[in-house]
Parts: C-alpha cells; sequence; structure tokens
C-alpha cells in the first residue's frame, strides 16, 4: 500500500468514527434532557454536528495514527437536575446506556443497508466506496458499543454497574475502576501494536517444535 492510499485509507475509516461518536455522544445528551437534565442542551451538545463532540485527540490524533481506541468530548450530565420522578442512580444508569444503545442501533442499520445493498446489486465491488464506509461503520459502532459496555470507568459500563450493584458494595467498586482501566488500555495498545499475535504466533512455532 503506498503512503497516498495509506493516508485516504485512514481517512475513510475517520468519517465513520467521528459520526459514530457524535451520534454516540447526542444520545447521552437527549437521554437526560427526556428525564429532566437540560445540561447538555443549553450548553449546545444535544446536537449530531461533530464539531460540538470532537476531541483532537481522541476523536481525529489517535483514529488517524492507527491506535485502536478513541473518545469525544463527553457531553456534561447533572444528576441532581432529573425529574422528581427519576432517582439519581437510575438517571445516571439510563443516560450511560444510551450511548452504547445509540452505537447498537447504528450498526444494525448499516447491518441491515449493507445486506439490502447486495440483495439489490445496488453495492457492487470491494471498490465501491457507499460498501467501505458502511462496513467501516458498522465495524465501528459495534465495536464502540461494546468497548463502552466495559465496566471500567469512565466507560459507560462502569456507571451502568454502578447502578445496578447494591450501593454497600459500590464503593470497593469504584476502587477497582483504575485498576482495571490500565489493563484495559495495554491490552488495546498490545492489540494495535501486534504485539499479542506476534507473541501468539512466536509460542505456536514454539509448541510445533
Amino acid at each position: 500500500m503506498t503512503l497516498a492510499q495509506d493516508i485516504l485509507s485512514r481517512t475513510m475509516s475517520l468519517i465513520p468514527v467521528v459520526l459514530s461518536l457524535s451520534v454516540h455522544e447526542w444520545a447521552h445528551a437527549w437521554a437526560a434532557a427526556q428525564l429532566g437534565d437540560t445540561t447538555a442542551r443549553d450548553q449546545g451538545r444535544m446536537t449530531l454536528n461533530p464539531l460540538a463532540h470532537v476531541d483532537l485527540v481522541g476523536t481525529l490524533a489517535l483514529p488517524l495514527l492507527g491506535v485502536p481506541f478513541g473518545w469525544a468530548r463527553p457531553v456534561p450530565v447533572d444528576p441532581t437536575r432529573f425529574r422528581q420522578d427519576v432517582s439519581m442512580t437510575k438517571g445516571t444508569l439510563l443516560t450511560a446506556v444510551a450511548g452504547p444503545l445509540a452505537n447498537l442501533v447504528l450498526a444494525l442499520c448499516c447491518a441491515t443497508t449493507l445486506l439490502a445493498g447486495h440483495r439489490l446489486h445496488l453495492l457492487e465491488g470491494q471498490e465501491s466506496v457507499a460498501d467501505v464506509l458502511l462496513t467501516r461503520a458498522l465495524l465501528v459502532n459495534a465495536v464502540l458499543c461494546a468497548f463502552n459496555l466495559l465496566p471500567v470507568p469512565p466507560l459507560d459500563g462502569s456507571r451502568i454497574v454502578d447502578g445496578l450493584i447494591p450501593f454497600e458494595h459500590r464503593a470497593a467498586w469504584r476502587k477497582a475502576g483504575p485498576v482495571a482501566l490500565v489493563v484495559v488500555v495495554l491490552l488495546l495498545v498490545a492489540i494495535g501494536s501486534g504485539w499479542v499475535s506476534s507473541l501468539t504466533r512466536d509460542l505456536g512455532a514454539a509448541l510445533a517444535r
């Protein structure tokens, strides 16, 4: 692959990443607004405009460098502003799950569109730009959904678990969070660098001797 082709490939990968992260953050803001907290909406964050959510490092730089994870600017959520009939625990859980759920819906929409497009012969060949973008958007949203459901702070999964476990166990759970985060980040870096696949290949070769 030439340098120009590599740049084009990474740029095409960046498009679904930016759009998917924007939908993810919009979903958090929308869910919070439905529950009475309009903080994100008041700050102009309840929008699908990527400019409102882009983080220069997490949304642009890391994906362009090929790092297998990233992030957008998190929307602000104030649990004290939820309606009186919504507890802070329940409201936090619902706003947290809204982001991954939005990515799951997008992944299903991409999969359905790809299937229909190929069945109707509208997306022909590997060189179809629409086919490439839809396939990458499907993968990006599936990964975002699964990754954000990991019960590791500051990911959404940690707030979901925090809202589900008994109150007396939350302190211990929160103390374990930073350690789990370090483990996940190191694992992602290892996967992205090819270290894991290299180690697996070397071990396989050693066992085969």
